[in-house]
């Protein structure tokens, strides 16, 4: 005999499922801890996050170009498996990381170890989207319609604020990293990130220049 819940308990059963399985996403969520921003700071990081131009690729040339997003494209081809969809992830995140003075392929490596890839990934914490960003980020620096679950704005925000957090750690990774993931002091994360960007996705000839050396 099948047992079959009434409407109300069968759709809050489904409701309970789908918050499991966002919260199992998450590969490695942290939380960017909440402080306070002055106001100058909170202007440039708002006018970094509003400003949604198209995406562009950095390259010399566009051989290099291509080179940078074949290579890429295969390693990435397991989380993304659609073509067109995991092209545009990556020129998205190349436009990004690249606007922000970041390596784009230490942001895939962080990436992957924040959400592992997953879209809708949501922490214990609130967490969210490719990058884990904290939603307290859009009070401070965005405005309501910013969607981090958007993979465009949430990479926007990610980058924006790994910047803000070398800026305040002068250029130091490490102490950045620690910060994004909120456990600045602790090796664990900031080596977890570093080994995904140094194993999984440095090019063996570097394509562009870069401000970090993940060799180093």
């Amino acid at each position: 005999m099948q047992l079959k819940l009434p409407s109300c308990l069968a759709g809050l059963a489904l409701q309970a499922c789908l918050v499991g399985m966002l919260y199992a996403s998450s590969a490695y969520a942290g939380t960017q801890v909440y402080t306070p921003l002055s106001a100058s700071v909170r202007a440039v990081l708002h006018h970094s996050v509003s400003d949604l131009n198209e995406p562009k690729l950095a390259f010399p040339t566009q051989y290099e170009a291509d080179v940078w997003l074949m290579d890429m494209s295969r390693r990435l081809k397991r989380h993304f498996p659609d073509e067109a969809m995991r092209m545009d992830f990556l020129k998205t995140v190349h436009y990004e990381a690249t606007r922000a003075g970041l390596d784009p392929q230490l942001v895939l490596g962080l990436i992957e170890v924040e959400s592992g890839f997953k879209k809708y990934a949501v922490s214990r914490s609130g967490a969210r989207g490719y990058m884990q960003v904290m939603p307290f980020w859009v009070k401070q620096i965005g405005t309501s319609d910013h969607n981090l679950f958007n993979p465009r704005i949430n990479l926007r925000y990610g980058c924006t604020i790994l910047r803000h957090y070398l800026d305040i750690e002068k250029g130091n990774l490490y102490r950045a990293l620690g910060r994004y993931n909120g456990s600045l002091g602790k090796s664990k994360y900031p080596n977890l990130v570093h080994a995904a960007w140094r194993n999984h996705w440095t090019l063996p000839k570097p394509t562009a220049s870069r401000r970090m050396d993940p060799t180093s």
